[in-house]
């Protein structure tokens, strides 16, 4: 197989930076997951792999091997579309074996080929059949299988299973993942969707306006986002991000949680480890507190070191309870909301005032 290295690749259309001195070391049968939201560079760096666009910068070596001047077809990757096209009027097998035939196999590998990664999908019974007679779930394992008979050094997939259901795409995600660890095939995946990085990922990067934002495992980056815009955009629901303010008390450190409309909730800092932050960066006047809502405590009763707020919304999840608590309303309107991730048996009414509290030890500043 194959390690794949990108050093301060830079890509431009017109005068839009595509990618912004990239730079990436993705380690020989690790599934890579690149994530962001449409535009960040996702694709832009697939393509650029693939031979498909040519950076204006920087260099891209496959197995320490610097691959800017080769061909698409000199790179040895199969590229997997969030659309999986296939021939018409061909078959199954014949979309899957298509590939293979400019590589002058026999007959007999073709077809054991064909066959093998067939079965490993479980889409034998569909060899015969025309690819209007697929579902969707079918057309994307064909695609996927068509991908993998090649044996490419790299499979580079982009967004394959986003056209899915939520069914389809939670079974393909552990299709996916599970073949790739037989194959052992270095991979690159693209997608939107965070749960489907964190679910797949050996490691994540996470990126924005054609910067990486964020490099590292899946715990990595829940637990010690970058910076706000990897808080607001890794989790479902999301970090909550709220403006706050440090006060001293008598020696002791309390945070104020500060509402749009300048209301505020004070309460003790009980955590050593952000008040050493604290008075290790006094200079430092700006705080945002952010919190998991899973790490956000709502009750009836009152708690140690709580305050009162009242419900926005409820939204009952089966497994699981979300519960947005507002700090108060802007002059336009809107709501300072605070998301708590609590039991699938919590129930409140919506305006009802609930006692609220944190895990300390879990909280960022």
């Amino acid at each position: 197989m194959a390690t794949v290295k990108l050093e301060n690749v830079t890509k431009r259309f017109g005068e839009l930076i595509a990618l912004n001195d990239i730079s990436l070391d993705v380690k020989d049968e690790e599934f890579f997951v690149l994530l962001g939201q449409t535009g960040a560079g996702k694709t832009t760096t697939l393509r650029c792999i693939a031979g498909l666009d040519k950076p204006e910068e920087g260099s891209i070596y496959l197995d320490d091997v610097c691959v800017n001047d080769k061909s698409p077809a000199e790179r040895d990757v199969a590229f997997v579309f969030q659309s999986h096209i296939l021939y018409p009027h061909l078959t199954v097998y014949e979309n899957m074996a298509f590939p293979l035939h400019p590589r002058k196999l026999s007959a007999e590998e073709i077809d054991r080929r064909v066959k093998d990664i067939a079965q490993m999908l479980h889409i034998e019974h569909l060899l015969m059949r025309n690819p209007n007679q697929l579902s969707g779930g079918e057309t994307q394992r064909v695609g996927l299988g068509r991908a993998m008979v090649r044996r490419p050094q790299v499979f580079l997939m982009d967004e394959p299973i986003s056209n899915l259901d939520a069914k389809l795409r939670a079974e393909m995600r552990v299709e996916i993942r599970w073949r790739q660890r037989e194959l052992g095939t270095t991979t690159f995946y693209v997608t939107h969707d965070q749960v489907e990085a964190m679910s797949m990922a050996d490691r994540i990067a996470v990126l924005d306006s054609g910067k990486i934002q964020q490099l590292g495992t899946p715990s990595d980056i829940y637990n010690h986002p970058a910076n706000l815009f990897v808080a607001g955009f890794i989790g479902s629901p999301s970090m909550n991000c709220i403006p706050c303010e440090v006060l001293s008390d008598n020696g002791n450190l309390r945070l104020g949680l500060m509402s749009r409309n300048g209301n505020g909730f004070l309460f003790d800092l009980q955590d050593s480890r952000i008040s050493n932050s604290i008075i290790n960066n006094s200079a430092v006047k700006d705080y945002v507190f952010g919190v998991h809502p899973e790490d956000v405590l709502v009750s009836h009763q009152s708690m140690q070191n709580s305050f009162q707020a009242e419900v926005y919304s409820i939204e009952p999840l089966g497994a699981e309870t979300i519960v947005e608590i507002t700090l108060g309303t802007d002059v336009d309107g809107s709501h300072t909301i605070l998301k708590s991730r609590t039991s699938p048996n919590f129930e409140a009414d919506i305006r009802q005032h609930l006692y609220v509290s944190f895990v300390f030890e879990r909280i960022h500043l």
